[in-house]
């Protein structure tokens, strides 16, 4: 009798190994583990605080004014050169004899006694010329024409005003050198300066 092989036995025999593999978890791919679980943890971000700065604000160190007030009144020094409204006082060598005076119309400073050059007599003057010097309200210093002594104030012999110390009065500024008076008026600027041997009106 002849034998027949069957060759499909042993294809069933490996499709069955196959399946059987399959059930058992032959697969390659491995799943992950039951509960188990992928945490990812970011890295902390680390922001640097701010450098701390301190200011240290600039000490400021302001000095009090000082406040020197004149009084405006008569001073200790002026009332030995007041008489009544008026203000007189000789020069430093007793040259001239001066006063800074309130004339019931106007004010004047001025002195009188010798000096030189003196300019020509005007026409209009008719008494003493040249004897004296004087500024008023208005206008340049000039020479006098006047009939007698004007800047005296009947008391004798008017005391010294001293160099480096100016009397200030009614609007006028007289001052002395060794030799010299010179007497502005402040609002105008006028005035004159007058010696022995030299004058100068302005």
């Amino acid at each position: 009798m002849r034998r027949v092989s069957l060759p499909w036995l042993g294809v069933g025999a490996a499709l069955t190994a196959v399946l059987t593999l399959t059930a058992c978890g032959g697969s390659t791919d491995t799943p992950a583990a039951a509960g188990s679980t992928t945490t990812t943890v970011a890295a902390p971000t680390t922001t640097a605080a701010p450098a701390l700065t301190t200011s240290t604000a600039p000490t400021t160190t302001t000095a009090a004014p000082t406040t020197t007030t004149t009084a405006a009144s008569t001073t200790l020094t002026d009332v030995q050169f007041q008489r009544n409204e008026s203000y007189f006082f000789s020069s430093p060598d007793g040259t001239f004899t001066c006063g800074i005076v309130r004339l019931p119309n106007r004010t004047e400073a001025g002195c009188e006694g010798a000096t030189t050059p003196v300019p020509p007599r005007p026409d209009d003057c008719m008494v003493s010329w040249g004897n004296g010097i004087r500024v008023e309200n208005a206008g340049r210093g000039a020479f006098m024409c006047s009939g007698g002594q004007v800047y005296t104030s009947g008391a004798g012999t008017e005391p010294v005003l001293a160099p480096g110390t100016p009397l200030a009065k009614l609007g006028y500024t007289c001052g002395t050198t060794a030799s010299s008076v010179t007497c502005t008026n402040d609002e105008t600027g006028h005035g004159f300066t007058v010696a022995p041997d030299s004058n100068e009106t302005f």
